[in-house]
């Protein structure tokens, strides 16, 4: 296989990090329309370039696009690499701009189309995951996730205003939700109503017109899901509450450990979970090498022929589900989630 990383932000430099540490150290290049990245990659990564998308589709020739680009540009490549029948993965989107198009060459092409599941791949979740799915919790009652970051701590090298996040289409908490509904879908499936609010709480310099928090219900046949989505958490912060009828479990991504009270014997149990180190400058709670695993199985999903474990129909039912949200909002009504 050849890679073509198509942007070389932060999320593009991290994927050419991830494929040389699954042992693709020759066959990846890269293509960003800025001189300051093309040149940190090179001379970091001993990554060949391009100023030209056309040029350097025509020269690598490649069987594979990792999509980097801001959320905005997504649809311009998806669309590309089906009608080219080239694989591709593409980061957490926020806008379905020709969602239908692109699913319906993909589906013709006969490629893989892998939109990004990363905290799938986080072994907290996928551990939770294991439990939530053996039962043994019993019945699920509620659950609350807070998710919170502060923005400004995204890009520290750059001001908020000089990228994608301070637009409001594609503003850091809008981005985050289906980030986060990504991986909630995956254990919990889709709600049947939803009721949301998303707002804009304080002043942040740079995205002055951006929503900063989503709050939201979604109501599952007997269960209800509470959930806080924001970037003005001063601490990052991931926790997790799950009330079964017969046990509890807590999640907090600082603590490295899932706990589990079981009433029948009082007690609290402990299940830790290893994590490796992150990259220089991330949070320490951010593994790189969920990262890696998430690029391991979109390759392996490619020598299989086997579906990714997120595929552009769920990345679409996931994107209706957060404009769901803000419908509600909008209309200040409890709505049915159609997908």
């Amino acid at each position: 296989m050849k890679f073509l990383v198509v942007g070389l932000g932060s999320m593009g430099k991290r994927r050419i990090r991830c494929l040389k540490a699954l042992g693709h150290e020759r066959n990846v290049l890269g293509f960003d329309l800025r001189e300051d990245r093309r040149r940190e990659v090179e001379e970091k990564y001993g990554t060949q370039t391009f100023a030209d998308f056309s040029k350097a589709f025509q020269e690598v020739q490649p069987t594979t696009l990792i999509i980097s680009v801001p959320p905005a540009h997504h649809h311009e490549y998806m669309k590309f690499a089906a009608e080219n029948r080239c694989h591709f993965f593409v980061e957490a989107s926020v806008v379905d701009t020709n969602m239908d198009r692109i699913k319906e060459l993909s589906k013709k092409a006969g490629i893989v189309a892998a939109p990004s599941a990363t905290l799938v791949f986080h072994p907290a979740i996928r551990k939770i995951a294991e439990i939530v799915q053996s039962k043994q919790l019993g019945q699920i009652s509620n659950i609350m996730l807070h998710s919170g970051q502060y923005l400004p701590d995204w890009h520290t090298y750059e001001q908020v205003s000089d990228y994608y996040v301070s637009n409001p289409a594609t503003g850091g908490a809008r981005e985050i939700v289906p980030f986060e509904l990504t991986w909630v879908t995956h254990l919990f499936g889709f709600p049947k109503s939803v009721t949301g609010y998303n707002r804009r709480t304080v002043t942040i310099k740079g995205a002055e017109k951006i929503d900063d928090t989503y709050n939201f219900l979604l109501e599952y046949d007997n269960c209800l899901a509470s959930i806080t989505i924001d970037v003005v958490s001063r601490f990052a912060t991931r926790r997790l509450l799950i009330n079964g009828d017969q046990r509890q479990l807590v999640w907090d991504w600082t603590s490295k450990m899932i706990r589990i009270y079981d009433p029948q014997s009082s007690q609290w149990t402990e299940i830790p979970y290893e994590m490796e180190s992150a990259a220089p400058g991330y949070n320490a709670n951010i593994d790189e090498n969920m990262y890696i695993d998430e690029l391991r199985s979109f390759l392996t999903a490619i020598e299989t022929k086997n579906p990714f474990v997120n595929t552009l129909e769920n990345d679409h039912k996931v994107l209706k589900l957060l404009y769901t949200i803000e419908e509600s909002d909008k209309k200040s009504q409890h709505l049915p989630f159609q997908e």
